[in-house]
């Protein structure tokens, strides 16, 4: 009794409600009004539209809640295992002396985000979606293309820009859609529709700016990566910055490191193009130079074999060739022999007589001259010394 008199006099008295007021006080006081909490999600539940949490570290745990008016706001609702980073301030209930974190804003932790597209490209590499052969080609002078972006943005007016200064003939179609959050649904009904094509699209761009990888969350959903997989145009992506890889990066058709090079990789570029047309000009032009120029030798040479081919002049080398072959006839004709003093001797029977030993004596023998015959009889045969 001693001791309890004693502590009266020097402490404090107060009643419970005292007390868990001074406690609040305290608190309001001395902790900071808000702060920044990672922990994991233990429990999630959405009560009398509340969103009410059991936060964890391993160690310890505390509760969470966001209160329906800043769910609407939120972009991320997480799920029981998901990885947290939460801006929020401590409530306490002076009537119970409980604690729990007031949620203003909650992302998800790069741990989370990782885990959500490991699991989601998984599946999608089992399934086939997500694989080198089920690529297209991008059309190389699309007419008309798909812009699906934030509207107003940043990247969107650099797209735009790059796309007059690159490209000006193709025809944009500026398609506003969500870029993170909890909005899945809303880009997947935007994708369905546009598969109708009744924009007349030769290829469609998604397309996001630069944020942390944590924002691009959206892209990792399978919902929609199924949508960009089976989607009937080409479908390029530019999100993010170059090292953010998504899961919509593999389904897509090709993967651009930014908005800006969305663009870039998907038009042509004017001043390439007209160095091309330019060069091919001159190509061609050089090729015509060459024709005409071949075609006018081909032309003089078929010229000259026509006039070393003329019919008056092939008669004329046929009446050349005819009279020297007559001339050389005439000049090895018996007649020009005979008239030269030779005689031509022939038997009875008409062979020609060419030496002594063909006759006999007594043989009828017929010498022709230039200017008649004389039948004569064989008397005597004198042989050659040989």
């Amino acid at each position: 009794m001693t001791d309890l008199k004693n502590a009266k006099q020097s402490l404090n008295t107060y009643s419970v409600k005292e007390l868990n007021e001074s406690i609040g006080l305290l608190l309001s006081r001395g902790f900071a009004p808000k702060f920044i909490l990672k922990a994991t999600v233990s429990k999630s539940q959405i009560k009398k539209g509340h969103l009410w949490l059991t936060l964890t570290d391993g160690k310890s745990s505390i509760d969470g809640v966001a209160w329906s008016s800043t769910i609407k706001s939120l972009k991320f609702l997480p799920k029981q295992d998901d990885g947290v980073v939460i801006i929020g301030k401590l409530n306490f209930w002076e009537s119970q002396a409980r604690i729990s974190v007031q949620v203003f804003d909650i992302r998800p932790s790069i741990s989370t985000v990782l885990k959500k597209f490991e699991i989601v490209k998984s599946k999608l590499f089992k399934e086939g979606l997500i694989h080198d052969l089920l690529r297209r080609k991008l059309p190389k002078y699309p007419r008309s293309i798909g812009i699906l972006t934030s509207v107003p943005s940043s990247a969107l007016a650099d797209m735009l820009r790059t796309s007059r200064e690159r490209w000006p003939l193709t025809k944009l179609q500026i398609i506003p859609i969500p870029v993170q959050g909890n909005n899945e649904n809303e880009l997947k009904s935007i994708l369905s529709k546009l598969k109708e094509n009744k924009l007349e699209l030769d290829a469609l761009i998604i397309a996001r700016g630069g944020g942390s990888r944590e924002d691009l969350m959206l892209f990792d959903s399978e919902i929609i990566a199924r949508e960009i997989a089976t989607f009937p145009l080409p479908v390029i992506t530019g999100i993010g910055h170059e090292d953010d890889l998504t899961v919509a990066d593999l389904v897509s058709d090709h993967r651009s490191a930014t908005p800006t090079a969305a663009i870039v990789d998907l038009l042509p570029s004017r001043e390439i193009e007209k160095n091309k047309f330019l060069k091919n000009k001159q190509i061609l032009k050089d090729y015509l130079n060459l024709f005409f120029v071949n075609k006018k030798a081909f032309l003089s040479t078929k010229k000259s074999f026509f006039q070393s081919h003329s019919p008056r002049l092939l008669i004329k080398n046929k009446r050349s060739k005819i009279k020297h072959i007559y001339d050389l006839l005439n000049a090895l004709s018996p007649e020009k022999l005979l008239k030269r003093g030779f005689a031509l001797i022939t038997d009875e029977s008409g062979d020609s007589i060419y030496s002594v030993r063909n006759v006999t004596e007594k043989d009828k023998l017929l010498i022709q001259l230039c200017d008649g015959k004389i039948s004569a009889e064989v008397f005597s045969i004198n042989y050659d010394k040989i």
